[in-house]
């Protein structure tokens, strides 16, 4: 007799597991719907195809390794649970980007809801597990980033969202509009917005022009008197024939009276 819960050959009883694999090269759509059919593989090669677009995404997003770790692993735990309902309207990397972001702004919400004190990104582990590498900026520029990366983190989560996927990820407005679930229209205005933000907050990081730091401000001359017409001061806008006296007439006008 066999032991209950095995087969008759002994192995443990599963899921019915597809018997035919997807070749390496196969279609992202073709791993999704591997994966549905029971293929245990299929959706972490999905994963690994996508993993640092993703992440970049997550980690720009939130600012913050360990908050967009967990986003990140949130989003893949409901991409892997939620595929068997996935309709084809939009391609897969659509599909998991805009899950990623919703999972993001969720975490944003409930942190504004509820705010803390983060630790310092430096003190972060940096072996998150996540397999994507952070994204950086070079080492002189390290100041340069960290304001720019706390200004992102005070717009609002719609804005920053869109700024980032349009601007930091270069991704198309259409295809952030197919993510974000709204219209193009409303994707490029939330970027003037968040552009409008930014240049207010970070004005003072614009480098000066050369010509501007090298090229000293000239004098304009001060116009040239006339032979009955005194000098006109700089401070005085107006023509010489328009200089009045103190009883409001024109000094030519006087000269004619008296004559």
């Amino acid at each position: 007799m066999g032991v209950p819960g095995e087969r008759a050959t002994g192995g443990p009883v599963g899921p019915p597991v597809s018997s035919s694999a997807p070749p390496a090269g196969a279609a992202d759509l073709d791993l999704l719907h591997a994966h549905v059919a029971g293929d245990p593989h299929a959706f972490a090669e999905l994963f690994h195809r996508h993993r640092d677009r993703l992440w970049a995404v997550a980690l720009r997003t939130l600012g913050d390794r360990e908050e967009a770790a967990d986003a990140l692993q949130d989003a893949l735990l409901s991409a892997h649970r939620a595929a068997g309902r996935f309709r084809g309207d939009s391609a897969v990397t659509t599909w998991l980007h805009r899950i990623v972001v919703n999972a993001c702004l969720d975490r944003i919400r409930r942190r504004q809801a509820h705010p803390t004190v983060p630790l310092p990104d430096g003190v972060r582990d940096t072996d998150s597990g996540t397999g994507g590498v952070e994204p950086a900026a070079p080492v002189q520029d390290h100041d340069t980033a960290l304001v720019v990366r706390q200004a992102l983190a005070e717009l609002p989560a719609e804005q920053r969202a869109a700024l980032i996927l349009v601007d930091v990820q270069g991704y198309p407005v259409a295809e952030v509009a197919r993510i974000l679930g709204v219209a193009e229209g409303t994707v490029k205005s939330r970027c003037a917005r968040g552009r409008a933000r930014l240049a207010t907050q970070l004005g003072h990081l614009r480098p000066q022009r050369a010509e501007e730091r090298s090229t000293p401000q000239r004098a304009e001359p001060a116009p040239t008197a006339g032979p009955n017409v005194p000098a006109v001061t700089r401070g005085n806008p107006r023509s010489p024939e328009g200089v009045r006296s103190g009883s409001g007439r024109s000094r030519r006008d006087a000269h004619q009276e008296d004559a």
